[in-house]
């Protein structure tokens, strides 16, 4: 696999950026293909050595491709580059054909499949799953799409579990997400399991997006009859933020904004996509990642300071969310430290019924 020729400074001896292919066909939508490029082609290490080296290519020799919009690009790698790569992704395509129609990859775009190599981390921006389903890799695996097309998506492979109501799947080597803007948080994502939540973090912050969303897509599905006077849940969310150190219980976040517990935990999982519990665990332990990241805390003040009370507890929670302890976290993600090829690997999520890590 090559450096990036655009930045001498990777061509150090030793240094290999991680490669991110981006597969382009026809029908493109040019919002979804540009995602990877903008999120991986920002974050750099202590050096200032790009992490990753992000490539376009076709399931056809190098040439234009059409995209869902009044123009095409110009793509110069073809599908061999497939083979360079780390990690392959699959943006929206609204002209996918038999994939789409009937499950099944068209015979161009199978053998561009066969160019990637085992082992290769895969991902899909809204309906790009179409083509990881089609090929068989997501045969028993949870995975997710835009919430408009998850119904099909189910019909069509009933051999996947698909989750509608989550931004993205983190199913280890595989990783799915919902629509649209949803890529984005799925590209942070995986900035932050390779190179820590600070890394991630600046990314987002150039990129003017939030590092991380609350909830998944449950928030944006349509409803009918919506009442424009329903209060909401946003006060209770900043407060518990701002005490996220102290035991907080349900009925004290229902306090904030005058409700029941009973329609305080209705309105918040319509708003959030997830119950209240579920969200002070995911804010907790992205505390706990970031004062492991940027501080010298030891473990059991990380655990204080987080919310969690004590050192086992948040070792449980970072075990099943990230799959690492709270000690080999800090060893592989503090700050400056120049990690890079995803030092931890990619750690299986497990969801539950509310799609929610646990």
């Amino acid at each position: 696999m090559s450096p990036d020729r655009r930045d001498p400074e990777s061509r150090a001896p030793g240094f290999r950026p991680h490669r991110v292919a981006v597969l382009a066909m026809d029908g493109v939508l040019p919002f979804e293909l540009g995602i990877p490029h903008r999120i991986f082609g920002r974050p750099r290490d202590a050096e200032g050595r790009l992490l990753y080296d992000v490539i376009t290519c076709s399931i056809r020799p190098p040439g234009p491709v059409q995209t869902d919009a009044d123009f095409a690009i110009q793509v110069e790698h073809g599908p061999e580059a497939l083979a360079t790569a780390d990690t392959v992704i699959v943006p929206a395509s609204y002209e996918l054909g038999p994939v789409f129609d009937q499950g099944v990859l068209t015979e161009e775009l199978a053998a561009a499949l066969a160019h990637i190599r085992p082992g290769t981390r895969l991902a899909s921006i809204c309906t790009g799953v179409y083509v990881l389903a089609a090929a068989g890799l997501l045969d028993g695996r949870p995975a997710t799409t835009h919430w408009a097309d998850s119904e099909r998506l189910q019909e069509l492979f009933p051999q996947v579990k698909v989750d509608p109501d989550v931004l993205f799947i983190d199913d280890g080597d595989v990783l799915t997400s919902a629509g649209v803007a949803a890529g984005i948080d799925l590209c942070l994502h995986m900035v932050r399991q390779d190179h820590g939540t600070a890394v991630a973090t600046d990314v987002a912050r150039r990129t003017v997006v939030p590092p991380h969303r609350d909830g998944g897509q449950a928030q944006y599905i349509h409803r009918p009859v919506p009442d424009p006077q329903q209060a909401t849940t946003t006060s209770a969310r900043a407060w518990a933020l701002g005490r996220l150190h102290e035991p907080i219980q349900l009925r004290d976040m229902a306090e904030q904004e005058a409700m029941s517990v009973r329609t305080f935990t209705r309105r918040f999982r319509e708003e959030v996509g997830v119950s209240p519990g579920q969200w002070l665990t995911q804010q907790r332990v992205e505390r706990a990642r970031h004062l492991l990241e940027s501080t010298d805390l030891s473990v059991d003040q990380v655990a204080h300071d987080a919310g969690f009370g004590t050192a086992q507890s948040m070792r449980q929670h970072l075990q099943s969310t990230l799959g690492v302890t709270p000690t080999a976290y800090r060893r592989t993600f503090r700050a400056g430290s120049g990690i890079g090829h995803g030092s931890l690997g990619v750690t299986s999520r497990r969801y539950d019924d509310a799609g929610a890590p646990h």
